[in-house]
């Protein structure tokens, strides 16, 4: 009922049809709640088909007002988000909710680069609307190739760096970075394969797979000090050794980005188990070589 009011008193019009649709519901519940909402006292206004909260409901101040900020509102606490350390997870959780709260697009607008807002407002557009996409002149990292791509976006990961997506080509869920992309264009066509998302995991360096491999470090103070500095959700895999060592006993997604952090501590960190891990490093000493 809480979503319902929100969608009725967000300044659009919709249809009792597109309410359930948007809330997973039937068209009857849709009914009973707007009829619940008059009881209370709310102004529910019918034009044609399409309903909305009229202002001067009782309460429709207090309403707005929690589940509505302005922009400059939106801006300011983003700033005071941005003086957060970034190695501290209350920044993201702060982050996560109030995208909750506020507008799911607008809320792009002051957490991704002005030329990436217009990109993420259309993905988050297609999301609730549940449409594919054209991501245009995608640039990618994996192919080298610049390429448009059909694919089904269904949830961004933390402040909007990639979106996960369904890719009918393959038949697979991939992350899209979303600065890679030259614009989006979304089709009227709905998602075909809903069944079929899937966003993966993600691991304690913030890289996301399908599949994950454990693996285990035997860390002295510096590399301990500095991968729950740098990766705070680390911690709850640590566990201390002896006075100087700790074992970091954790699944990993793609040797990326534990090869890069244990790479570049290397004098101070053993690997105990990870045969994937010592593979990739080998193959990164080897590219260093040639530098």
């Amino acid at each position: 009922m809480l979503r319902l009011m929100m969608l009725l008193s967000s300044g659009r019009n919709y249809t009792v049809n597109e309410l359930a649709d948007k809330l997973e519901t039937s068209y009857r519940s849709i009914y009973r709640y707007i009829d619940t909402f008059r009881q209370a006292g709310f102004v529910v206004v019918k034009s044609g088909d399409y309903y909305h909260i009229a202002k001067e409901s009782r309460f429709f101040r207090d309403i707005s007002q929690l589940v509505h900020f302005t922009d400059e509102e939106a801006y300011m606490v983003n700033r005071l988000i941005d003086g957060i350390d970034d190695t501290n997870t209350i920044k993201q959780n702060l982050r996560r909710k109030l995208a909750t709260v506020y507008s799911f697009t607008s809320i792009a607008d002051v957490v991704v680069k002005n030329e990436n807002a217009s990109n993420v407002n259309a993905l988050a557009e297609a999301i609730q609307e549940k449409k594919q996409v054209v991501l245009k002149d995608y640039a990618s990292s994996h192919t080298g190739k610049v390429a448009d791509r059909l694919v089904e976006p269904f949830k961004f990961t933390t402040n909007y760096i990639s979106v996960w997506c369904y890719d009918p080509s393959d038949g697979t869920n991939k992350q899209f970075k979303t600065e890679r992309i030259g614009s989006v264009e979304v089709l009227d066509k709905a998602w075909e394969s809903q069944d079929l998302h899937s966003s993966g995991l993600t691991d304690i360096f913030r890289m996301s797979g399908n599949q994950s491999e454990q693996t285990v470090l035997r860390l002295g103070l510096r590399a301990r000090n500095l991968l729950v500095e740098e990766y705070p959700l680390a911690e709850k895999y640590i566990t201390q050794e002896d006075e100087n060592h700790w074992i970091l006993d954790t699944m990993v997604c793609s040797m990326l980005g534990v090869g890069r952090f244990v790479a570049g501590l290397a004098d101070d960190i053993q690997i105990l188990k990870g045969n994937s891990l010592r593979r990739w490093l080998r193959k990164y000493a080897q590219m260093l070589s040639k530098i």
